[in-house]
């Protein structure tokens, strides 16, 4: 790979979470040549990624106390979406008047979801990423595929472009970005919940009635999804599945691997998401609703530390379908 000239203007970069999408925007903001502090809840002494056969070490600055952290010309914040009110401290101490928080989680409703715990006046762009990394270790980021970030077409997201793009990673501006949250996040409707529930890796999508489940969340889902002003159609539905088959049967999902953990789900911000909107719209969502309650079920066990299986199943280095 050709080395990355530095740009003409490095700029103040914070990443709000370490964990793999954290730690792979990070290193690749630091390898284009930018001064990158990486802000996290416990210290760590390296960062390292893995990708494209190489091992690349990232020199960044590490903060586990907002108080130590500087103002940034720019924010990613990658926490997981149900992790945002954490976040506040960092965002005001990072943030000042120009800065922008580049949103890089799951969920519909990005803008909304971070700007309560933002200063008033806050540039928030909604992100959505495609990229398949773990963190193997801590501090240790394996990237397996994947290097995009789409964000809603417009001056910022010129300015993200030219911020990031590079041969390792590219910055998408798109005009319809309800669509295209929507569409990212058809990806974990049925795969996060299901596999989490099972406690099954995605060779489940293989059984025949398993696929047909999927159809019916998706079909469901996809109705919500047209009353929001997205673009969703039957082929979204199919191209979901055609990407499941895509995906080593002993591959898991980030909602998996979460509870696996012992940690909190997202279920509020990708299954909720549906339901609530289908509320708003009148349409029923039976299919997400079952899922949606057996999930809150989990996850109030894994809160009271309850939910003791956490034994991870074979090949635990395998990444999970969606970041």
């Amino acid at each position: 790979m050709p080395r990355i000239p530095a740009p003409a203007t490095p700029h103040r970069i914070a990443v709000i979470g370490g964990g793999a999408i954290g730690g792979f925007v990070a290193t690749l903001a630091h390898l284009a040549g930018h001064d990158v502090t990486l802000c996290l809840r416990t210290p760590l002494h390296r960062l390292t990624l893995e990708t494209d056969g190489e091992v690349l070490d990232a020199a960044v600055r590490f903060a586990v106390d907002p108080e130590t952290a500087g103002p940034a010309d720019w924010v990613f914040l990658t926490t997981k979406a149900q992790d945002t009110a954490g976040a506040a401290g960092w965002l005001h101490r990072l943030c000042h008047p120009g800065t922008v928080v580049v949103v890089l989680q799951n969920g519909i409703d990005h803008a909304e979801r971070v700007a309560p715990h933002a200063p008033d006046g806050t540039d928030i762009l909604p992100a959505v990423i495609y990229a398949s990394a773990e963190c193997i270790a801590p501090g240790h980021v394996r990237h397996y595929a994947g290097n995009e970030i789409h964000v809603p077409d417009g001056p910022t997201a010129a300015r993200l472009a030219e911020l990031l793009t590079t041969d390792r990673l590219k910055v998408m501006a798109v005009p319809d970005f309800t669509t295209t949250a929507w569409l990212k996040l058809f990806t974990n409707l049925a795969a996060n919940p299901l596999t989490a529930l099972l406690q099954q890796r995605m060779g489940i999508f293989t059984d025949p009635g398993m696929a047909a489940l999927t159809r019916d969340i998706l079909r469901e889902a996809a109705a919500v999804a047209r009353a929001e002003g997205a673009d969703i159609r039957d082929a979204d539905t199919d191209r979901v599945l055609e990407m499941y088959g895509l995906v080593p049967p002993d591959g898991g999902s980030s909602m998996l691997y979460d509870r696996l953990a012992g940690r909190p789900l997202e279920h509020e911000h990708i299954t909720g998401a549906v339901v609530r909107a289908g509320e708003r719209h009148g349409i029923p969502t039976p299919l997400n609703g079952m899922l949606l309650t057996l999930l809150r079920a989990v996850d109030r066990d894994i809160r009271a530390g309850k939910d003791a299986d956490t034994t991870p199943p074979s090949s635990p280095t395998r990444k999970p379908v969606t970041p």
